[in-house]
């Protein structure tokens, strides 16, 4: 029984490639023969790292092993579900790109090649993505008698609209890197190649912010967001004075008025 529990944590702990540089964790979806495929062992394993976040982590980035980020779904997996295990199926899926989203730290994809169906899902949980040219967004689910079920009808609307989704899915279009960056799929567009290495110096900036600004960026703001007005205002300054009265802020406000710190300039 031990000899099984140690192979599958071994088998599971392979479909992910995790390494730490300083205060940024990456994560590599690790089948790069299927494209990085989703099949529900690589969905647990991030899960579980998703839910075993070391403290010492100010940011995650997520990124594909080999040409692509995510072709999606492995359909071969999706062939063999009834209507109450496709339920559950989709259920685990929201449950792990919840982890995703409300992580503690920010979470930033980069993106290239596929980054379709599932894959797609899994990089609008993520809090900013970067992408390079090689990458392509798509939704054939309507195209394959499916629908989206990994949290996209909620996510992606809220980046590119629902009109933009309705199409994808109804005529299966694919939108470029460049319509991507335009349109909101993405908030970076780097050089080819360079996606990765662009997201770590983001990683490594945001991790340095004060750790309470982060959580109300992450946290509260998509709750402002889309609160009615006055109780979006009112969450607003109940966040503010939390925030300025942690002692992170003082010493950082206070090093700005002593000329420590670099005031803002243009990029």
């Amino acid at each position: 029984m031990g000899n099984a529990a140690t192979t599958a944590a071994a088998d599971q702990s392979a479909l992910l490639k995790v390494e730490t540089q300083g205060a940024v964790l990456t994560i590599g979806l690790n089948r790069p023969a299927k494209r990085n495929a989703l099949n529900d062992g690589i969905i647990l394993a991030i899960g579980d790292c998703f839910s075993h976040i070391p403290d010492s982590i100010g940011a995650v980035v997520i990124h594909g092993i080999g040409d692509h980020f995510s072709s999606g779904l492995d359909l071969s997996e999706l062939t063999e579900h009834d209507a109450t295990e496709g339920l559950r199926h989709s259920q685990m899926w929201h449950r792990v790109f919840d982890k995703v989203q409300y992580c503690r730290v920010p979470v930033i994809a980069a993106l290239k090649g596929a980054v379709i169906g599932g894959g797609l899902e899994l990089a609008c949980a993520a809090h900013i993505r970067v992408t390079e040219p090689s990458a392509y967004f798509a939704l054939p689910e309507g195209q394959r008698g499916i629908f989206v079920g990994g949290g996209g009808s909620v996510r992606l609307p809220r980046l590119i609209g629902v009109a933009r989704m309705t199409d994808m899915m109804l005529t299966g279009r694919v939108y470029s890197a460049t319509e991507g960056a335009s349109y909101g799929f993405a908030q970076y567009l780097t050089e080819e190649g360079a996606a990765l290495d662009k997201a770590m110096e983001l990683a490594a900036k945001v991790a340095s912010n004060a750790p309470l600004t982060n959580f109300a960026v992450l946290q509260a703001l998509p709750l402002i967001a889309e609160a009615n007005p006055q109780t979006g205002l009112l969450m607003e300054s109940l966040m503010a004075t939390v925030a300025q009265s942690d002692k992170e802020a003082k010493l950082r406000i206070r090093a700005f008025l002593d000329r420590k710190t670099a005031k803002v300039k243009p990029g």
